[in-house]
């Protein structure tokens, strides 16, 4: 390769190096900020395509133009009725002024760090202004039976709502939304998503808890028992009830047959008295003497005047 060869490559490559260096993209998402030795020339581009810039001496800083999640880290808060909790909060941001943004905190991650101290302080001093049951509840909904809320805010039972835990929120979206401007920061919302009793304050809370769970399952228990003492009292009312129409009918019944029977024995003993003297005397011997009895009687007792004759004798002197 001879040396203009040479030379036409290097001058190629130096232009490719300065065209790269001297364009840059901006896209639908991203904004940019120009700086010259690290410091802003100009205005922050904010229209998307494609932008020149002085190669090699200045610099694109591209920034996010989407809203961004700011996600705290739980602190201790005391309120103004010195409960003390857990409070974690969370926010969405965007970067409004990104010329100013890059001069007060130059990057995320500073202004991460600047969220931390204005929404965390914030919080801090608009909790720290309400009672619990204000930064719990957003109205005055009565608590329906069970809930655990009931158990956590005992005592908090009577007071009224003014403000609640929405408006609170607003209340710290406020005040801080007030200082964000001055650091090219635009704060849409700011949410609580969770609250707590501190570690000392939980297991006391938990076990209080427990001992309303285990009182309303002993009365639901005891209602069940009541209820089934109830169902066994009206089973043996009904069983009672069945039992003595049954033993009433059948005790009709048994005196309709004996008044039957008396009336079948009357009817026979009028018509073969001697007869029915007969039959009622073998049916005495059938029914008490067997082969293991013993008698001792006199000859005259009444009972053997049947046995002093035949069968066959006794029989006919009964038909006669």
């Amino acid at each position: 390769m001879t040396r203009a060869g040479i030379a036409l490559g290097v001058a190629g490559l130096f232009v490719v190096i300065t065209l790269s260096s001297a364009l840059y993209t901006v896209k639908e998402t991203e904004q940019v900020v120009i700086t010259q030795f690290g410091r802003p020339i100009g205005e922050s581009v904010t229209s998307p395509g494609l932008h020149a810039k002085l190669p090699f001496v200045q610099d694109a800083n591209v920034f996010d133009k989407r809203w961004l999640e700011w996600d705290g880290d739980s602190n201790q808060v005391p309120t103004r009725d010195k409960k003390y909790i857990w409070v974690d909060t969370y926010a969405r941001w965007r970067i409004a002024d990104p010329l100013r943004f890059f001069q007060r905190l130059r990057d995320e991650r500073g202004a991460q760090s600047r969220l931390d101290d204005i929404i965390d302080g914030t919080t801090r001093n608009v909790i720290a202004n309400h009672t619990l049951i204000e930064v719990v509840r957003s109205s005055n909904r009565k608590f329906e039976q069970g809930e655990e809320a009931q158990d956590i805010l005992e005592a908090e039972e009577t007071r009224e709502v003014e403000q609640g835990r929405d408006k609170i929120t607003r209340l710290i979206l406020h005040h801080a939304s007030q200082v964000m401007p001055e650091f090219g920061i635009e704060l849409v919302d700011v949410q609580i998503q969770r609250i707590n009793y501190v570690e000392t304050v939980q297991a006391k809370v938990f076990d209080r808890m427990i001992s309303e769970r285990k009182r309303i399952a002993d009365r639901h228990r005891s209602e069940g028992q009541g209820k089934s003492a109830e169902i066994r009292g009206k089973k043996e009312r009904e069983l009672k009830k069945i039992e003595s129409e049954a033993y009433k009918k059948a005790q009709q019944i048994m005196g309709k047959a004996d008044a039957e029977a008396a009336s079948i024995y009357a009817d026979a003993y009028g018509r073969g008295p001697e007869l029915y003297r007969f039959l009622r005397t073998m049916t005495t011997y059938k029914d008490s003497i067997d082969k293991n009895s013993w008698l001792v009687l006199s000859t005259d007792a009444e009972v053997f005047q049947y046995l002093k004759t035949t069968g066959a004798g006794a029989a006919a002197k009964a038909k006669r």
